[in-house]
């Protein structure tokens, strides 16, 4: 299966800087919006069987343009949603940020009893994200191509510790800007290989 892990469009928190994790969360921007639409011919060569987005509003406003224009339905798979930031949550000022980054970057490098401050461990994040591929993958063929929308940091931790042909301390240098996009290919249980680290937006 091919596999597009996209990021959501451009929220207000985006914008702002701020650590906005929890549900439900900022919608889109003007520009989150129109992000939304470019996606529909940045992905129109693709034959895409399956459209999921997280829980989280932001998430599947992105997808919304995306399955109209391919009629298909938005699948809301619980589990996509974004790495949890605790007591930081919603806190935009440096050491908040430092901090946040540097328990994910300890996360990839392979330290993950580290724990989020009011949050989970780096164990508790990638049991819920490999789950919630699991069941999208449980849902298709091995040849087919499906876009999940989901959040940068969780897509960023997930490549790192879950993914072949890249490895997590150079993860923790990438960053994926707003509807940009890791494509893998694989399944479960032999594995995923990168195909793509599109870190700009699919479409300009």
């Amino acid at each position: 299966m091919r596999l597009y892990l996209v990021r959501h469009g451009q929220t207000p928190a985006n914008v702002a800087g701020v650590l906005d994790t929890a549900p439900p969360g900022a919608g889109l921007t003007d520009l989150g919006r129109r992000q939304a639409e470019v996606l529909v011919g940045a992905l129109a060569d693709e034959p895409v069987a399956g459209i999921y987005a997280s829980p989280l509003p932001r998430a599947q406003l992105t997808a919304a343009p995306l399955a109209a224009a391919l009629g298909h339905q938005v699948c809301v798979q619980q589990g996509l949603e974004e790495v949890r930031a605790g007591d930081l949550e919603m806190r935009g000022d440096q050491e908040a940020v430092a901090t946040f980054l540097g328990c994910l970057a300890a996360w990839m490098e392979g330290a993950r009893d580290r724990v989020m401050p009011g949050s989970t461990d780096g164990h508790t994040f990638v049991t819920r994200y490999d789950r919630a591929v699991r069941a999208i993958a449980a849902r298709h063929s091995p040849a087919d191509t499906v876009v999940a929308l989901s959040h940068g940091a969780a897509i960023r931790t997930f490549t790192a510790l879950c993914v072949s042909g890249i490895d997590g301390p150079a993860v923790s240098e990438r960053r994926i800007k707003n509807t940009g996009a890791v494509v893998i290919e694989g399944d479960p249980d032999r594995g995923w290989q990168l195909v793509r680290w599109a870190g700009e937006p699919l479409g300009g």
